[in-house]
């Protein structure tokens, strides 16, 4: 079996590191070069930056920090936020990031998918899906949102998310929106109906607050990898804890940093 992957989060807004509450009330939480080579010396696996508010205020894409991350560690990460085009995509891997996340442009040119993994491949290929729990017609669903979670798209995740693989993507980043920053835990059951639903691997977002949070969610919800923000950032947990959790439970993991 994969190792499992331990992924922190870095929600950038403006240039710096930010961390809120289903995506609000947003509280600076440092520099991002000098908090991803913090990860990097914990044993971090990947890094996740995603600029959460460059879709919903038609920003361009953040070049310039990804150039200075690039320069300055070495572990893989993934940038997402502001991506519109092919040529947006590209120039994010050519500036150092080993893969792109798109969600916004995605659901607005789902052929964006296909091109992005036409040309750089379906391994760098990452889509995110923000879905939050509503009612219609009497029943909870599952729906997809989009621009910071503030734009609901009338898509069902589970089924957003097999045709998302269908396009071409390689992996999928599930971030239950109901559960960002509440410390609850992750949504199990969503994350189980879209690691069951699909072949590629997915990393549960959205509410960890324990290193067991991040456990269950790849013994319960089937998660290939698990990202967080909150707990790592302000310090409730390191990676090294959540790793040594994970062999006690007999997950398998990376050894963590010594």
């Amino acid at each position: 079996m994969l190792a499992k992957r331990i992924i922190p989060c870095l929600d950038v807004d403006r240039g710096r590191v930010v961390k809120g509450t289903k995506f609000l009330d947003l509280v600076d939480a440092g520099d991002p070069v000098a908090v991803a080579a913090r990860y990097e010396a914990e044993g971090a696996d990947e890094l996740v930056f995603l600029d959460i508010t460059a879709s919903h205020e038609g920003r361009g894409i953040m070049l310039d920090v990804v150039r200075r991350v690039s320069e300055t560690i070495f572990m893989p990460f993934t940038v997402g936020g502001g991506i519109r085009t092919l040529d947006d995509a590209a120039r994010l891997v050519q500036a150092g990031a080993e893969k792109v996340s798109i969600n916004s442009a995605a659901v607005r040119t789902p052929e964006l998918v296909t091109s992005i993994a036409d040309r750089l491949g379906s391994c760098a290929t990452v889509v995110n899906i923000d879905p939050k729990r509503v009612v219609k017609d009497g029943h909870e669903v599952w729906e997809v949102f989009v621009n910071g979670g503030r734009v609901p798209t009338g898509l069902e995740a589970v089924t957003w998310a097999r045709e998302v693989e269908r396009l071409g993507a390689g992996e999928i980043v599930l971030t239950c929106m109901d559960r960002d920053g509440t410390r609850a835990g992750y949504d199990l059951e969503i994350t189980a109906a879209v690691s069951r639903a699909v072949g590629i691997p997915v990393v549960a977002s959205g509410g960890a607050g324990s290193p067991e949070h991040l456990a269950d969610a790849v013994q319960r919800g089937g998660a290939d990898a698990v990202l967080a923000a909150g707990i790592f950032h302000f310090g409730q947990c390191t990676i090294r804890q959540v790793k040594e959790l994970f062999e006690i439970r007999g997950i398998p993991v990376r050894p963590a940093a010594r």
